[in-house]
């Protein structure tokens, strides 16, 4: 094994890396002016001890603790197992979330079974649309299989700011910076989810939510001014 993956498999290491990103975003947010709105009718379903589905692109993945107030209840993401997802996930969950690795070699029925055990507990659930690997602003029918599943009611949830940090990677995914202006913003999704829906209800389906995602991201950049 070469000293490099060793360094990136190490322990030690990837826990001075999740602290130093997690002191970041809550430097990142706390030196910057935020307005919020929207989530009022989340927030009242979730301290009333009902659950939600939380859904977002992937790009505003990494301000999704100030996105839903784990204070008021429960909430787990789904997290790749790859060394990046992981690291995403250790950081969300030291900013009060629980998570679920994502796997590979795990079926898609073994893990909806665990996601609907969550929610049946009382725990909420958040999911990137688009993730973990793309396209871009592409939603997946995950979020209506849950929905359909549970009856969770479904949320879709952005952030945006001024200025922001682009990585390179196949969402350009966004970082918060310092000293900056931004909005945190939420609105339900209003479809209902039939338990048994036809393919082209399904299709339907997961096309106006992803229809629902692209207005709230694209409004919360026009709310800062990004074209």
């Amino acid at each position: 094994m070469s000293l490099r993956r060793k360094i990136a498999d190490s322990p030690v290491f990837n826990r001075a890396v999740e602290g130093l990103i997690t002191a970041y975003v809550k430097f990142a947010y706390r030196s910057s002016r935020w307005t919020r709105s929207g989530f009022g009718p989340m927030e009242e379903l979730v301290k009333s001890g009902e659950p939600v589905i939380m859904v977002l692109w992937h790009q505003r993945l990494i301000m999704s603790p100030y996105l839903f107030d784990s204070s008021l209840g429960r909430i787990c993401t789904l997290t790749s197992s790859a060394r990046a997802g992981r690291l995403a996930g250790k950081v969300q969950e030291r900013m009060g979330f629980d998570t679920i690795p994502m796997s590979s070699h795990k079926r898609h029925v073994a893990l909806s079974r665990e996601v609907l055990r969550r929610i049946k507990n009382g725990s909420s659930v958040g999911i990137a649309a688009d993730g973990p690997r793309g396209p871009a602003r592409v939603s997946s029918g995950v979020p209506i299989i849950w929905a359909r599943s549970s009856g969770c009611r479904v949320f879709t949830i952005t952030f945006a700011q001024r200025r922001t940090l682009r990585l390179p990677t196949w969402d350009k995914q966004m970082l918060p910076v310092p000293f900056s202006r931004g909005v945190l913003m939420c609105q339900e999704w209003q479809e209902d989810v039939p338990r048994k829906p036809t393919p082209e209800r399904a299709e339907g389906l997961r096309l106006s939510l992803e229809k629902a995602l692209n207005q709230i991201t694209d409004a919360s950049d026009a709310a800062v001014g990004r074209s």
